[in-house]
């Protein structure tokens, strides 16, 4: 047998469990947008779409430190309900910083609205800090 179709055939070999991690990941992208925004007091894409760089940021931020777990959940993971697991939780945690960033930032969702810069880049660092700890959290050995 021909040494490249082997080298080929070996490499590809994983594909159908990277397409399942995959088209998982985007599920739970996808989920976290929808709970993300359903959560926070002002309508993040509805502020995007008009324009608001301040509602871009904060969300984008958000969307990072969702990601970055995520991204984590998938190297830890020993399968794609162990991943989905962590997806979820890496989400709740998401929910909470926004909350907790709100805590120490009054009127932070009007300061979005408003289009204050300085508060979405805030919540955007917060929330990938929280990405970033979530994802350190999650990498354990037995």
């Amino acid at each position: 047998m021909d040494q490249t179709y082997v080298i080929v055939t070996s490499s590809i070999s994983g594909l159908p469990l990277f397409l399942i991690f995959a088209g998982s990941c985007i599920v739970a992208l996808a989920a976290f947008i929808f709970l993300y925004t359903l959560a926070t007091p002002h309508h993040e894409l509805t502020l995007v779409r008009q324009g608001n760089l301040s509602a871009s940021v904060s969300f984008g931020g958000a969307v990072i430190g969702f990601v970055i777990p995520l991204g984590q959940a998938v190297a830890q993971s020993v399968n794609v309900v162990d991943m989905a697991v962590w997806a979820a939780i890496a989400l709740v945690v998401q929910i909470v910083v926004f909350f907790l960033s709100s805590l120490l930032l009054k009127g932070a969702s009007k300061k979005i609205e408003a289009g204050d810069l300085a508060a979405g880049a805030f919540l955007a660092l917060m929330a990938v800090a929280g990405g970033i700890l979530n994802a350190a959290c999650m990498t354990y050995t037995d």
